[in-house]
């Protein structure tokens, strides 16, 4: 069981930055891949980008490459998602998920999601 716990969403103006966290229980980001996900409404869930076990690899999606970036603390248990630039396309709801394999490029290649967190970009 992977329980993981994202955080960090709110109402954002666009233009700005803003960091996602997702918690996760000891061990998991050293051992899973761990992605992060966005789900507009009426929307299919979307992979914005994933990071391979410990981060030796990140794959963004081509369309988001340049605005995010993927990163992982592996002492904090941690694995971040930075925005630069927002927009309000951004608005969504953010998960991050684990993986045990790489590349993990399908939502369901990913079997532990979190709940969540809301970001609302205004314009």
């Amino acid at each position: 069981q992977a329980n993981l716990a994202e955080s960090g969403g709110g109402l954002v103006q666009a233009g700005t930055s803003l960091r996602l966290s997702c918690l996760a229980p000891t061990g998991v980001v050293s051992s899973y891949s761990m992605g992060w996900f966005r789900q507009a409404p009426g929307k299919e869930r979307e992979l914005v980008g994933a990071i391979k076990a410990g981060g030796s690899n990140v794959d963004i999606v081509d369309s988001m490459n340049g605005r995010v970036t993927i990163s992982v603390d592996t002492t904090k248990n941690t694995v971040y998602l930075d925005f630069n630039t927002l927009k309000p396309e951004d608005t969504a709801v953010y998960y991050c998920a684990a993986s045990r394999i790489w590349p993990a490029k399908s939502r369901w290649n990913y079997g532990y999601w979190g709940q969540g967190t809301q970001v609302t970009v205004s314009s």
